[in-house]
């Protein structure tokens, strides 16, 4: 597996050097780093990297709005690294689309863990969006589909297997896909 792609945003430079040298320690590749909330957004759409680790309290954007533009445009992972371990802030970073939560002073013991569950999950969420998607597809094309066989077997009274062998027949001809050619029965373009 390859080592993964890290845009630190931490406004405190002297933690924002350790967690670099820390994560370079441990194999991953930090590719960007800034101080500024609203930089980091910028950082992560430029960068596309695997994880963005994300103060709270930054100047420009504070870090859970940071995370829920990072988390909406689904560009990366997030995880939270804070001093504040309030609950209110917890949840508010949990609905920002955080995917992990660490408080400051922090351990390798605990960051490399919470950064592998974080990245793992976020492959899983992202692996699951994929799924739905060609889900959605596949729902919309068979509904073409029947559409298509609908208008043959009413307007041009073919059976619906004769349908389905017209759409068949005229996708390999075509060269196109069986769902674009009765997109073209469905509108109007293509009849036997």
């Amino acid at each position: 597996m390859s080592q993964a792609r890290v845009v630190i945003a931490e406004d405190e430079a002297i933690i924002r050097l350790d967690l670099k040298e820390l994560l370079e320690e441990e194999g991953y590749e930090v590719v960007g780093e800034t101080g500024r909330g609203d930089e980091a957004v910028e950082l992560v759409r430029e960068l596309r990297p695997d994880l963005a680790i994300l103060d709270i309290k930054m100047p420009g954007l504070d870090g859970l709005t940071a995370a829920r533009h990072i988390v909406g445009e689904r560009l990366s992972a997030v995880l939270i690294l804070t001093a504040f371990s309030q609950r209110d802030l917890v949840e508010q970073a949990r609905d920002a689309g955080a995917i992990g939560y660490i408080v400051k002073p922090f351990q390798k013991s605990d960051l490399i863990p919470a950064i592998e569950v974080a990245l793992g999950r976020h492959k899983e969420l992202e692996d699951l969006a994929r799924d739905v998607g060609d889900l959605k597809d596949r729902l919309e094309g068979r509904k073409v589909m029947d559409r298509a066989k609908g208008i043959l077997r009413d307007q041009h009274g073919l059976s619906e297997d004769d349908g389905f062998s017209f759409l068949r027949r005229e996708a390999m001809n075509r060269r196109m896909k069986t769902e674009a050619v009765a997109q073209m029965v469905v509108d109007g373009l293509l009849a036997p």
